[in-house]
């Protein structure tokens, strides 16, 4: 069984034409994925339709499939999906909106009811993944672009899901945070996690198992 799939996904914003027809895509467990494609081919819209937050929060009109272990995406309750797909979008503000990087990473846990001890020990492991243990009760509107990605990466990981989605989400980052999540990635693939990143950096590329191109509404797949 795909850990991720787009079957026959054809897709149009309210009052557009078609974004893409027809699109498949299947990832395996534990593996990485990467989608590069020019702005505004339509990367992120599927990132979307597969994370499930296209149709819960964006509108559109859509046929076909994404499925996360074989299951329709909007069919999977969200306090189900959050502990199987995670997202890092590219904008960190967009995800963050806590008064400390601490409850940042404590609203996902504390949503799923976990003991407090519990919760400690994700939010202390996310931080030291992403090397951020130093900043933990620092309000996260001082912090630069970068360190806004991580935490944003970070409060993900506390749901431990078994699939993440990187939607351009090194694109803020120096080199120092470029090569720590790269390495983040590759320690979850170690884990047995699938991971889709979509990347317009070739030199953030070497991490990936498969590389597709996206253009014109099409995936093709590229060469390492």
């Amino acid at each position: 069984m795909n850990a991720l799939a787009a079957h026959n996904l054809t897709f149009a914003y309210p009052g557009g034409k078609a974004l893409f027809s027809n699109l498949s895509l299947c990832l395996n467990q534990g593996e990485c994925v990467a989608l590069t494609g020019p702005s505004g081919c339509g990367k992120s819209t599927l990132c979307y339709l597969l994370a499930g937050i296209i149709p819960r929060n964006i509108d559109g009109e859509f046929t076909g499939q994404a499925l996360v272990f074989g299951r329709p995406v909007n069919e999977i309750p969200l306090n189900e999906l959050v502990q199987q797909l995670g997202i890092v979008l590219q904008i960190p503000d967009s995800q963050l909106f806590s008064p400390t990087v601490e409850d940042e990473l404590a609203f996902g846990p504390e949503n799923l009811c976990l003991s407090r001890q519990e919760m400690r020990e994700r939010i202390d492991e996310a931080l030291a993944l992403v090397g951020m243990e130093e900043y933990r009760l620092a309000h996260p509107d001082r912090l630069s672009g970068g360190q806004k990605q991580l935490i944003a990466l970070a409060a993900v990981l506390t749901l431990k899901p078994q699939i993440l989605i990187f939607d351009e989400a090194l694109s803020q980052l120096d080199d120092e945070a470029t090569a720590r999540v790269k390495t983040v990635i590759a320690d979850l693939k170690k884990q047995g996690k699938t991971i889709l990143m979509v990347e317009h950096d070739p030199d953030n590329l070497d991490i990936a198992d498969r590389i597709y191109s996206f253009e014109n509404g099409f995936l093709k797949e590229a060469g390492l």
